[in-house]
């Protein structure tokens, strides 16, 4: 203490505070936002290593207004039991389409200020977002193209389809906390919604179930939020896949998407928001070489053939499924039960009779890339190794337009489609 006292004096107090150990800081850190039960409820989460107040200030043009907040002890689940408090405030019926500041923490110590963009009200509008998983704290490829467009307004939010840090948990939870802190950039500017990779898996998901804040009154492994023409639905695929920690998540995740999705479809709700997308980080579909994921694929089938998802993607019209996992980038054809339903020889996915498929997992980690097998099966209508993201634009009820960008090429579109419905469609004649 008396070595700080010498070195405030001759620097200053930021530089002190920074000389103490980690675990005794009242700073905020890992800073990061996430809509709420509606569009223009943001939340915001952020760790601190001391117990302290969970308060936001946040304004139009300074950050004027408070919310009041609260936190929850997290103990990683480490040989030495580190701890965190993670906190949690919500800015609660803000102006659509409007910039706000805010900056998070408590007289302990603040964070900078940050800013983020609500969208505008309704359901016509362009929503756009970036889409990726399988991001690591080492290998980001696509992290500094992700920066450069979230400094540029290009998105409205951001899905990231599991799998974080490789792994939040090592080293008794610092890469997590490294790996939140590389996020913050986009995180703290753009809504983060998220779902669970199996590289979240330990000590039976905490690390993902504590760090991220996700809307509705379920468990944030499975959720679902509107945004503009779009039902949003983010699934756990790791239910089916980690069953010593419960058949009954499954169970109850397949009871609760079967309700929302019964919800979703309804007259007057479909016609407010035509489309339904799903996302889940295991794909149902993949023609990768190096993973039995795929040929085996529990969601799809379900488990002991119980509880498969595909014929609720049937029964109730979803529109496109997007999925990561694989380290790679794939499209399909409109397809269901290994069929390929497209809407026309000419026009496939204008009308299509079935899901599309979407696999976006190559945003870049530390186990690299996966390989494609020699011949890919028939629905398989693009792949690429190339590391990337997926941009995504729904123009409004009728048409979407997405794009694959490859980081390798420096930011080349590699691939991009149209997705049309303009005429009532049921996939239950399939």
């Amino acid at each position: 203490m008396k070595h700080c006292i010498i070195l405030l004096l001759m620097i200053g107090v930021s530089t002190c505070k920074n000389i103490y150990p980690r675990d005794v800081n009242y700073q905020p850190d890992q800073v990061h936002i996430s809509f709420g039960d509606k569009t223009n409820d943001i939340v915001a989460t952020w760790s601190t290593f001391n117990d302290t107040a969970s308060m936001v200030l946040y304004g139009v043009d300074s950050p004027e207004r408070q919310a009041e907040g609260a936190s929850v002890l997290f103990v990683d689940g480490g040989k030495a039991k580190r701890r965190q408090w993670i906190h949690r405030a919500t800015m609660r019926d803000l102006n659509f389409d409007t910039r706000y500041v805010y900056q998070v923490g408590s007289e302990d110590g603040w964070s900078r200020q940050f800013s983020f963009k609500t969208p505008p009200a309704g359901e016509d509008w362009v929503v756009r977002i970036a889409i990726y998983g399988d991001m690591g704290l080492n290998g980001s490829m696509s992290l500094p193209f992700l920066k450069r467009d979230v400094e540029q307004g290009k998105y409205d939010l951001i899905l990231h389809v599991g799998d974080f840090a490789y792994d939040m948990n090592e080293q008794e939870g610092r890469v997590g906390d490294d790996f939140m802190n590389l996020l913050q950039p986009l995180a703290a500017a753009v809504p983060y919604m998220t779902c669970p990779g199996n590289h979240e898996s330990a000590y039976n998901f905490s690390h993902y179930s504590s760090r991220f804040t996700m809307p509705g009154p379920e468990s944030n492994l499975y959720y679902s939020f509107d945004v503009g023409p779009i039902h949003f639905v983010s699934i756990s695929t790791e239910v089916y896949y980690f069953t010593e920690y419960g058949i009954k998540l499954m169970v109850e995740q397949y009871e609760w998407l079967k309700r929302d999705l019964t919800v979703a479809n309804m007259d007057i709700n479909r016609r407010k928001r035509p489309w339904i997308i799903l996302f889940g980080h295991r794909p149902m579909y993949c023609s990768n070489s190096d993973d039995i994921d795929c040929s085996v694929e529990y969601t799809r089938t379900g488990f002991l053939g119980l509880f498969g998802m595909e014929p609720l993607l049937k029964e109730f019209g979803v529109d496109l499924v997007v999925w990561a996992h694989e380290h790679s980038y794939e499209r399909t054809w409109p397809l269901y039960d290994s069929v390929v339903y497209n809407g026309s020889y000419a026009a496939p996915y204008v009308n299509p009779r079935a899901p599309v498929h979407l696999v976006t997992g190559s945003a870049g980690c530390r186990e690299g890339r996966d390989h494609f097998r020699r011949n890919p099966f028939k629905w398989s209508a693009f792949h690429s190794q190339d590391y990337g993201y997926t941009k995504f634009k729904a123009f409004n009820k009728t048409h979407i337009n997405i794009e694959q960008i490859s980081v390798d090429l420096g930011g080349q579109v590699i691939d991009e489609f149209w997705l049309v419905k303009n005429k009532e469609l049921s996939f239950n004649q399939l």
